[in-house]
């Protein structure tokens, strides 16, 4: 008879060893989904879903050479570059996307890092978000301690800044940023008081170890990212990841419950890859620990399922939407 392992999740670790993770991701597949859907209960209501919306407010000519990313100047991607948006273009998409059902509006931006400048700009597209009683989440790139400051002053609820994958394998996919780099923007912000969304990419030719790795480095962040999205890779015509092996869904559906186990509180979203997800891989997903989506057609710049089939899924689970409350 095998044993499932079990974890007191009554205690938030932050203090997790590679061994023990990939005992996590090791057992069989039937105890590894108990044990993440149990403490999921204990934390989450298991059928309550957080619907997030994503916008590209500037897109393309992207100076970094991320491997898997269509918005690098680098790559011959046939993506159409656009400058940053006018506010009340972005207002307009955010009240849509409110309409939608979504509950939290977040925008993405391909810089390296911004100007002070299109901070400025950034805040005011943040505060009218805010004042239609959404929360709000933006993605900029490396930031600095006063740009930082002046996203909390804006009112800025959540910054995005993943990790994309561990940092021994993390040289494969970026060269032009390194994963300190990284660490240090989420530093920031944590000491900001803004929101954490930190989470990766998997697909991108990484082993077991190196997803193990970067669960291990985002729980053992001194506080846990309050959203942790997992994507799936999608590959893109000219990328350099572009004919990656794709990964098996049940070592996605394991990353989802692996997530879950180790950050107990946080809201684990499902995030790029779901247009090459059936609708029963995304059930075992949410049965698995994830209780958040991207909602609508596009990620940035890549398809997404379109909104009235996450509304007929969602219909077809007994699922709803969370509104705007989050952990």
């Amino acid at each position: 008879m095998s044993s499932v392992l079990v974890s007191n999740d009554s205690i938030l670790r932050h203090d997790w060893q590679l061994e023990e993770v990939k005992s996590l991701f090791n057992q069989p597949f039937n105890d590894l989904l108990f044990q993440a859907q149990t403490i999921h209960r204990s934390h989450f209501d298991p059928n309550e879903v957080q619907i997030s919306s994503l916008l590209s407010i500037k897109t393309g000519s992207c100076s970094e050479d991320c491997g898997y990313c269509p918005q690098s100047a680098r790559y011959d991607s046939d993506l159409t570059p656009e400058a940053l948006m006018p506010v009340d273009e972005v207002l307009k998409s955010a009240q849509q996307a409110k309409d939608q059902g979504a509950s939290r509006f977040c925008m993405g931006a391909a810089w390296r890092s911004p100007k002070d400048k299109d901070i400025e700009r950034v805040v005011e597209m943040v505060q009218g978000v805010k004042a239609m009683g959404m929360e709000t989440c933006v993605t900029l790139g490396m930031l600095t301690d006063q740009q930082t400051q002046t996203l909390k002053e804006g009112g800025l609820d959540y910054y995005n800044h993943n990790l994309d994958t561990s940092e021994d394998y993390y040289s494969e996919v970026i060269t032009t940023r390194t994963y300190q780099d990284r660490l240090d923007t989420l530093g920031r912000v944590r000491d900001a008081g803004i929101n954490v969304c930190c989470g990766g990419i998997v697909g991108m030719g990484e082993n077991d170890t190196d997803r193990a790795n970067l669960l291990i480095e985002l729980a053992n962040l001194p506080k846990h990212p309050e959203s942790v999205p997992i994507n799936m890779l999608v590959q893109v015509e000219g990328t350099p990841l572009m004919g990656s092996e794709q990964l098996d869904p049940f070592m996605f559906i394991r990353m989802i419950a692996v997530a879950r186990i180790l950050m107990p509180e946080s809201r684990v979203r499902l995030s790029a890859g779901r247009t090459d997800m059936s609708d029963e891989m995304q059930a075992l997903c949410f049965f698995a620990g994830a209780n958040s989506i991207f909602y609508g057609d596009k990620l940035l710049t890549t398809d997404n399922p379109m909104t009235n089939h996450d509304l007929a899924l969602f219909d077809r689970l007994g699922v709803r939407s969370a509104g705007s409350s989050y952990a």
